[in-house]
């Protein structure tokens, strides 16, 4: 009886292994590397065009017109991600939209979107941080960590 019992387990297990790897999606890296490049791209031949029209046609010098190539960025991104058109160009771009500063103003927006219907507080005010907040957690820690090594450096004249 526990060998009838053993045979129908191994059965089970096969068929779910099959499942499995039916509804698992296979990706092409090579076609994700490309979507990824050109829209990491696109977003940054758009930084560029913003940071050429603020110095040049705005007179910014070039400190205040990337300040100001950042903010239009984040705006855009959070924009796109109220309106739910950020999600797409991610699902499409991949790494190409969330590594740029506007994958990061997403990854503030997008939560606070989500759990809206829950209350300011309790829905914004505590889930707003939930993907940017370890980024900005260990970014913090790791410049402290460096600044560290930095500060017994110059303490040492090694630096």
């Amino acid at each position: 009886m526990s060998d009838n019992k053993s045979q129908e387990q191994i059965s089970l297990e096969k068929d779910y292994e099959e499942y499995v790897k039916k509804i698992t999606p296979t990706h092409n890296l090579y076609l994700q590397m490309l979507k990824a490049f050109i829209t990491g791209g696109i977003i940054c031949i758009v930084g560029q065009l913003l940071l050429n029209f603020a110095s040049n046609q705005m007179g910014m010098d070039k400190d205040t017109a990337g300040s100001f190539c950042s903010l239009v960025l984040v705006l855009a991104s959070v924009l796109l991600t109220g309106f739910n058109i950020y999600p797409s160009i991610v699902k499409f771009g991949g790494a190409g939209a969330l590594v740029p500063i506007t994958g990061f103003a997403n990854s503030v927006a997008a939560p606070a979107v989500e759990f809206k219907k829950e209350g300011q507080v309790f829905g914004i005010g505590c889930k707003i941080f939930t993907i940017a907040g370890p980024v900005i957690l260990f970014g913090i820690f790791t410049s402290w960590v460096l600044g560290l090594f930095y500060w017994a450096g110059k303490s040492m004249g090694w630096l």
